[in-house]
C-alpha cells in the first residue's frame, strides 16, 4: 500500500511540473508571438520543437538567447522560467 501511494506521489509531483510549465509559456507572455501550430510573430512552437529535435545542447541555447536577447527579444524572467519554457516548447 506505501508504494502505491508513493508512486501516486511522484505522479502529482510530475503532473504539476507539467502543468506549471506549460503555464510559463502563457503567463510569461511566449504565445503573445508564438502559435502552437502556426507562425505569428515568431516560429510556431512545433517548428521550434522540430527544428531542434534530437540536438542536447538545444536547450541551453534557446534559454541563452532569449535571456541575453540575441535574436529574440531579452526576457526580464528569471532563468528559472525561461528553462521552464523551452523545456515545455521542447516536449
Amino acid at each position: 500500500m506505501r508504494v502505491m501511494y508513493a508512486v501516486l506521489a511522484a505522479g502529482a509531483v510530475l503532473l504539476a511540473g507539467t502543468a506549471n510549465a506549460a503555464d510559463v509559456l502563457k503567463d510569461k507572455g511566449c504565445v503573445k508571438c508564438h502559435d502552437v501550430d502556426k507562425k505569428k510573430v515568431g516560429p510556431a512552437i512545433k517548428d521550434i520543437a522540430a527544428k531542434h529535435k534530437g540536438n542536447k545542447d538545444a536547450e541551453a541555447m534557446l534559454v541563452a538567447k532569449i535571456k541575453d536577447g540575441k535574436g529574440h527579444p531579452k526576457s526580464k524572467e528569471s532563468e528559472g522560467d525561461i528553462k521552464a519554457a523551452v523545456q515545455q516548447m521542447l516536449k
